[in-house]
């Protein structure tokens, strides 16, 4: 082999001089892996020592490089078969992935453009579904309850280990309390029921809720039925509560009454009404017939599936028509007898007391075709038809029992406030140690107010009652925290013009909580595109100074209902700090109060109305004028029609009926003098700036913008709302 080539390719000199075979560097230098692999392992197995030679130091260097290159190949490609499959790879059509191609970057002499920022828009929260609820009763297994509410047994087994409970087996039954607390900590709600198994179930009397339109008759005829004047005590002459007396009949029969307001405000307290009656007696007047409210009494009722028996009242007035109302009432859906229906009608006279009798007999053969029957002992179901809170005896209930019997000394659960019963009294205001089903009651011993509409749920200790009503709390303030971020208002485009809205707070305090509910619901009804009525605090009691420092610190009117003027300490507070307070004892007269001051606080806006209109009768032209006192002008002689023409108003030029200019007044002038109003029947010279072209018998509006209030609208059924 020539020096040349051995340099060309890399070889070693010392290998040659050192005597290793020809064949062993061919070997080294091969081209192909596998070959090279062949060789070296062919020629080193026989290698002699004979080769190293100990006077030539590199010799022995090459030599161990090479054998250390002999191993590392020997362990990483012992077998030749992968190289082998490489080489046929592409027999089988697996090719190796090409190399893209090197694209150059182009260099940029100018930055790039910065694009504007575009905010990206408010995404719409989603709704979320409906709560989902869930029957629960008495004894329930474990994994019943997960079946129901969709969780894991093991989640509601940890559950149970926090509140206390032991648990054995998912088959081991539960408590109906601890069910419903468990049930809540899962996020869902819940409805008792419970069952008559071995308990004694006897006949009750009936419950009957009185509903119709204000000023039917309502309270008169039930006063006609118990001998009172309850009507003449009401203020403004129209029941503004919820009251549930017993009436003795003149069968002997007793009959539990649920009177109902009927003013559009106090619509929540008729669906309660509804919700707890076996019978609804609607009052329609024989002389004004079907009105709103008693449409709205009939929905409540089918929502309710309660039997309806209709009193047309008032059939001694002289403008009484029965015929009339029964034909409306069929008319509006309601199956009657007289049409082959099921719903009964009778006649009465509250004032003159006729028909009470007949009234009497349909509802007791109503209840008897019903068949009322309670159960009689174990804990009590109850439910609460109004609260109010007494200054001597604090927190009071009224309520019904459906089922049951309610005791003295016994812990409730009503809604989210708990107590002991300290007193249940009767509707006459006798103590009495308990309370059987159908039988209107008021109880006392409760540590917070409740809501109108709660149930009354009887449990075993204080531990078990604070438990519940802990539990109950959290869910409520889930539940209002969801609606707040439900009902958030989203962010409006920049490029929407949005009309300017203020916002008016209230602070309402009310007798009751019923009547609470009724104005706060009306007043949120007040909303317009121009105010919102923000309610910031709701009570049940009289103004205290708290309330004036609450109105003070948000800026805030306070609006009572049916409660006592305040102090003279807390009036003198008040106009101090130029707090406005409304205290009124009719609801229609503080609607419309609260009406007037939110048509007050609005902005209002802006319209362009017709302030005159002028005839051109003749046209004069000035002619020549120099440089300094300006172009050739043209003056409409004109007379005014109507209204009033002011030089500061806009000017709009009419030809038959279509507008042809319209702009600014220039000059204005009434027999040579400049003026800066005409009046009506007088003739004027009128100069329209950059408008030169009049004709006889144009017309010429004078324009003016006005700024539009809001209108306070009361309808005859009581129904008000804010017209923008």
């Amino acid at each position: 082999m020539a020096w040349r080539e051995i340099r060309r390719k890399g070889i070693p000199s010392n290998l040659i001089k050192a005597g290793v075979p020809s064949n062993l560097i061919k070997s080294l230098n091969s081209t192909t892996l596998g070959d090279g692999v062949q060789s070296l392992t062919a020629i080193f197995g026989n290698l002699p020592e004979i080769y190293v030679s100990s006077t030539c130091q590199d010799t022995v260097n090459g030599i161990n490089l090479a054998k250390q290159q002999l191993k590392f190949i020997r362990c990483f490609h012992a077998s030749p078969q992968p190289l082998a499959r490489r080489r046929n790879d592409e027999q089988y059509g697996l090719k190796a992935p090409k190399k893209e191609k090197f694209v150059k970057k182009e260099n940029r002499s100018q930055p790039p453009v910065e694009a504007p920022y575009v905010p990206p828009k408010p995404k719409k929260t989603a709704k979320s579904l409906p709560d989902k609820t869930i029957d629960i009763f008495e004894g329930m297994a474990i994994v019943e309850l997960a079946k129901r509410t969709g969780a894991s047994v093991s989640s509601l087994q940890d559950i149970l280990i926090n509140v206390g409970e032991k648990v054995d087996s998912e088959f081991d039954p539960v408590s109906i309390d601890i069910a419903e607390l468990v049930a809540m900590e899962v996020g869902v709600n819940v409805r008792r029921l419970h069952s008559n198994e071995g308990a004694e179930v006897q006949p009750r009397p009936a419950v009957v809720t009185v509903m119709g339109h204000v000023d039917h008759g309502k309270t008169s005829l039930l006063d006609a039925l118990r001998q009172t004047s309850v009507a003449a005590k009401e203020a403004g002459g129209i029941t503004q509560h919820l009251g549930a007396f017993v009436i003795e009949m003149p069968s002997g029969a007793s009959i539990t009454f649920l009177d109902t307001p009927g003013h559009a405000a106090f619509s929540a307290m008729r669906a309660r009404g509804a919700a707890v009656t076996d019978i609804v007696v609607l009052v329609v007047a024989a002389d004004d017939g079907v009105m709103p409210q008693t449409l709205e009494a009939m929905s409540h009722a089918k929502a309710a599936n309660v039997p309806i028996v209709v009193a047309v009242n008032k059939c001694d007035k002289p403008a009484a028509d029965p015929e009339r109302v029964r034909m409306q009432l069929g008319g509006e859906g309601l199956p009657l007898e007289e049409m082959g229906g099921d719903v009964q009608v009778v006649e009465v006279s509250a004032v003159l007391k006729t028909g009470l009798d007949k009234l009497e007999e349909a509802l007791l053969l109503q209840a008897e075709l019903m068949d009322l029957k309670a159960r009689v002992d174990g804990p009590a179901q109850a439910y609460v038809v109004e609260a109010r809170l007494d200054r001597g005896r604090g927190p009071l209930a009224t309520a019904i029992v459906k089922a049951g019997t309610l005791e003295c000394g016994q812990y409730v659960v009503v809604g989210a406030e708990w107590g002991r019963i300290r007193a249940v009294r009767d509707m006459v205001g006798r103590v009495t140690e308990r309370a059987q089903p159908a039988m209107p009651i008021e109880i006392e011993g409760l540590r917070g107010l409740p809501m109108a509409g709660d149930d009354i749920t009887v449990v075993e200790s204080e531990e078990r009652a604070r438990m519940l009503s802990e539990g109950r709390k959290k869910k409520m303030e889930k539940d209002r925290l969801k609606k707040i971020d439900e009902e958030r208002i989203e962010v409006p485009d920049a490029s929407e013009e949005v009309p300017e809205r203020v916002e008016m707070p209230v602070i309402i305090k009310a007798d009751v909580q019923g009547t609470v509910q009724a104005v706060t619901d009306a007043l949120k009804s007040l909303n317009s595109p121009q105010v919102f009525v923000n309610i910031i605090h709701i009570g049940v009691g009289p103004i205290s100074q708290s309330d004036v420092d609450l109105a003070q610190a948000c800026g805030a009117c306070i609006v009572g209902f049916n409660i006592k003027n305040p102090p003279s300490s807390v009036s003198v507070a008040a106009n101090r700090a130029n707090i406005k307070i409304m205290v009124h004892r009719v609801i229609y007269h503080l609607l419309e109060d609260v009406g007037n001051l939110i048509v007050t606080n609005a902005p209002g806006t802006l319209e362009t109305q017709v302030a005159g209109e002028a005839q051109v009768l003749n046209i004069f032209e000035l002619k020549g004028r120099s440089k300094a006192k300006g172009e050739d002008v043209k003056i409409a002689g004109c007379r005014v029609l109507d209204g009033l023409f002011t030089k500061s108003s806009t000017m709009r030029l009419l030809r038959s009926g279509e507008v042809v200019f319209e702009g600014c007044c220039e000059s204005l002038k009434r027999e040579k003098q400049d003026v800066e109003t005409v009046g009506k029947g007088l003739e004027c010279g009128l100069v329209i700036r950059d408008c030169d072209d009049f004709q006889v018998g144009d017309i010429i509006q004078c324009l003016e913008q006005v700024k539009r209030k809001p209108k306070f609208v009361s309808s005859e059924s009581g129904a008000v709302w804010i017209e923008c």
